[in-house]
């Protein structure tokens, strides 16, 4: 520096270039402190970058790995549900089964050939709907419904102002369609997608409430004669012919079109499956054995493992949503695999990970902004797992829309990564055990072609159940069964009607051979008071036995 100044020989400038030199030492100190202080402060920064690909994060994967079903653990869940199914078939077990595979009374599928006009109601969850049905001939059908509302007051109230409110809405539709009128009676198709226990077509008892029902004095009562009550004390002319459970009218709705339909399963707020049962296979049968040697057999699978045998694939995410419901230790395959649950789930696993500082690093700060709706049971919905899946690239807008509608503001990249993959986790989880349950039926059944009639919210809207459904049965379905999934076509109330019509035709028909018995039984007695006026021919009657069980009417 000084030989500097000697070279220039101007102290002033010399002056001027050692405080410059003195201040660009000085801003280096500062820079390089400034560097160490953002890196010490940012510990997690070079993990985060990991997070881009959560499946191959070692902590991530170690929480969602209780979460993963390979083919061997599917097959012992299968086992397991046969012989939960023969317990409930078998009358010496049936009372203490948890599937409780109850006969439904229903012996035979929907053709195409059934025509008519019929009311339905639908109570399978928090909404409720009335239709009104006009079959045509094959495949016409015009349909016309409204959703009502099943308010919390009603869903945990007395039972008898559910079915008062569910009258209620009967009429208010009615009046809306002009279907109010003093001379004309309608049959009506009752879809109630809850456990009971059928003692015939048009009677059946409720064993338990499901997805956040608790009516009381409802249980053990019969669940047709109290709807009925409710609409007569209305003075509305209306009569309840047929209960039908929502996965057989599902089955029934999708056999209208495809006759190889032999199994309704229900994939949404809830989960149930039916299906076609051969009658020598069904200990609890009480009616006729006359054809078809068959009956729909209402399964309430739900219920599997009540009894602790699916302890082994339970997490503690399935443990907490269980302990937190409004049945703890009731319905655990339900909890697994339903839309009423689901998110539920997920968002457990938020909380989990969030604990272990694995996901929304670098917002601790802003915790205030979202933790509240993490840290609020049903805070994360079903939908967002539907809509979260949707998302594909990097770009994650559903999943960052779903984040910020919860209070995350600015969700990182990496973040979004992170909960679609929980997301995925859960919900192929859910679709395997559907699937490994549903081929335990289709096995059972063997017949070289069938199809399932499906419906439910998860199942219509998730954009990858149906996918990882098939590619978990395509390895447990027997080899000489071919098997389809469809989607039905507003099962619950399209299915509900068909029963119905057919109900309601043949009990008309039951109706006029007896009125032919009793004429001929007036003949018979004529004759024998006044024997000369005994035909030259002698009269035949119609001896064809009247089953106790409708089978389908012949449309004429």
């Amino acid at each position: 520096m000084s030989s500097l100044a000697t070279i220039i020989k101007d102290d002033a400038l010399a002056s001027t270039l050692r405080i410059g030199f003195y201040s660009l030492t000085a801003c280096s100190v500062v820079g390089i402190a400034a560097y160490i202080g953002y890196k010490a402060a940012s510990p997690n920064q070079t993990y985060a970058l990991k997070s881009r690909h959560p499946e191959s994060n070692d902590q991530i994967e170690k929480v969602l790995e209780s979460l993963r079903l390979d083919d061997e653990k599917l097959r012992q869940i299968m086992q397991l549900l046969e012989q939960e199914m023969e317990a409930g078939l078998s009358p010496a077990t049936h009372k203490n089964a948890d599937i409780k595979m109850f006969p439904t009374y229903v012996r035979n599928i929907a053709d195409g050939s059934e025509v008519g006009q019929v009311l339905a109601l639908d109570l399978g969850g928090t909404n409720f709907r009335v239709l009104l049905v006009t079959l045509l001939p094959q495949p016409k059908i015009d349909l016309k419904s409204k959703i009502f509302v099943i308010p919390q007051s009603i869903m945990l109230g007395p039972g008898v102002n559910l079915f008062r409110h569910l009258a209620d809405c009967l009429l208010d539709f009615m009046k809306k369609e002009n279907l109010d009128k003093p001379d004309v009676h309608y049959p009506l198709g009752f879809t109630f997608s809850f456990p009971c226990k059928q003692e015939g077509l048009a009677s059946a008892r409720l064993t338990s409430w499901t997805k956040g029902f608790t009516c009381s004095d409802v249980v053990n009562s019969d669940v047709v004669k109290m709807l009925q009550d409710a609409i007569d004390e209305k003075h509305i002319n209306v009569k309840c012919v047929a209960l039908v459970n929502d996965t057989v009218g599902t089955l029934m709705a999708c056999a209208y079109k495809d006759q190889n339909t032999a199994i309704g399963l229900i994939l949404g707020t809830g989960t149930n499956a039916c299906y076609m049962e051969k009658l020598d296979r069904v200990g609890t049968w009480d009616g006729d054995y006359n054809e078809p040697k068959q009956v729909i057999i209402n399964m309430e699978w739900g219920a599997f493992g009540n009894n602790n045998r699916l302890n082994h694939i339970r997490t503690k995410y399935d443990e907490e949503v269980d302990l937190s419901s409004v049945n703890p230790g009731k319905q655990i395959f339900e909890k697994m695999i339903s839309g009423m649950y689901m998110g539920e789930i997920v968002r457990l696993i938020i909380l989990d990970l969030m604990q272990q500082d694995l996901i929304f690093i670098g917002q601790r700060d802003g915790y205030g902004d979202y933790r509240t709706p993490l840290f609020t049971r049903g805070g994360f919905y079903t939908k967002f797992v539907s809509t979260v899946e949707t998302d594909e690239g990097i770009a994650f807008a559903n999943t960052r829309r779903v984040l910020e509608d919860m209070g995350i503001r600015n969700p990182t990249f990496d973040d979004c990564a992170i909960i679609q993959h929980i997301c995925k986790n859960v919900s192929k989880r859910a679709a395997k055990l559907a699937g490994a349950c549903l081929t335990v039926i289709i096995n059972r059944i063997n017949k070289p072609n069938v199809t399932v009639g499906v419906d439910g919210s998860l199942y219509r809207y998730h954009p990858r159940f149906k996918r990882n459904m098939e590619k978990c049965m395509k390895n447990l379905v027997n080899k000489n069964i071919k098997f389809k999934l469809t989607l039905s076509d507003d099962g619950s109330g399209k299915g509900a009607a068909l029963i119905a019509i057919v109900a309601d035709r043949f009990q008309k028909n039951q109706m006029k051979t007896l009125v032919s018995f009793d004429e001929n039984d007036e003949e018979e007695e004529e004759a024998r008071s006044h024997p000369q006026s005994r035909p030259s021919k002698p009269i035949t009657f119609n001896t064809q036995s009247v089953p106790s069980t409708f089978n389908r009417a012949t449309v004429s």
